[in-house]
């Protein structure tokens, strides 16, 4: 199956480019100061266990830690949402989330790239699980008596906060891979590249 190269230019629209980088500034800022949160009291070894270096925290103290940590959690939360919307209304799910085609074409096409788009979009649509069990142990947290009903289904405190933590490195290796794939789809140019594909899938075999 060969690739047909579209009559569209493949560059990100801008507002693509804009929900991508406030998505990486916010989060690794969320990360830095709920880093300096954590060492205020360690997950792993009590308060004398595991202490993060001060050069990959945000916030200097665990008030300003704290300060930081909920501001760019509503920029973040609010930019997901806005390009969760953006992405149903254009339609764009349609070339981002994973479906029956890719199953296939893992076990039957000859086609690398095609395989790379695949396991690219299974990549893509298991962020959904980690972002919602982030978000539901960092609301559990941050407002535990209102949220009580949502925190009751993580058992104890520290089970919450070791789930909540650990959601931080699957976030991280998410984006890791998620940039190597996009580079191996399309050396970067991924829009260009869901279009190939697609249009590949539709041709006659």
């Amino acid at each position: 199956m060969e690739l047909i190269t579209p009559k569209m230019p493949g560059a990100q629209p801008s507002i693509v480019r804009l929900f991508h980088w406030v998505n990486i500034i916010s989060l690794f800022g969320t990360i830095a100061s709920g880093l300096q949160i954590y060492n205020a009291n360690p997950v792993f070894g009590g308060r004398e266990g595991i202490h993060i270096p001060w050069l990959i925290t945000l916030g200097g103290w665990l008030a300003g830690g704290r300060n930081w940590h909920f501001a760019l959690m509503w920029i973040y939360g609010l930019n997901l949402l806005a390009y969760g919307i953006y992405i149903f209304w254009t339609k764009r799910w349609r070339d981002r989330f994973v479906n029956t085609q890719d199953l296939r074409a893992l076990q039957a096409s000859n086609n690398p790239k095609r395989k790379i788009y695949a396991w690219h979009r299974i990549v893509y649509t298991s962020i959904i699980p980690i972002l919602l069990l982030a978000i539901a142990t960092g609301l559990s947290m941050y407002q535990p008596v209102q949220f009580y009903w949502l925190s009751s289904k993580f058992g104890d405190w520290q089970t919450l906060r070791t789930i909540h933590f650990m959601t931080v490195p699957l976030v991280l290796l998410y984006t890791l891979v998620h940039s190597i794939l996009a580079l191996g789809i399309g050396n970067g140019k991924i829009a260009t590249a869901f279009l190939n594909l697609r249009i590949a899938d539709l041709q006659p075999k």
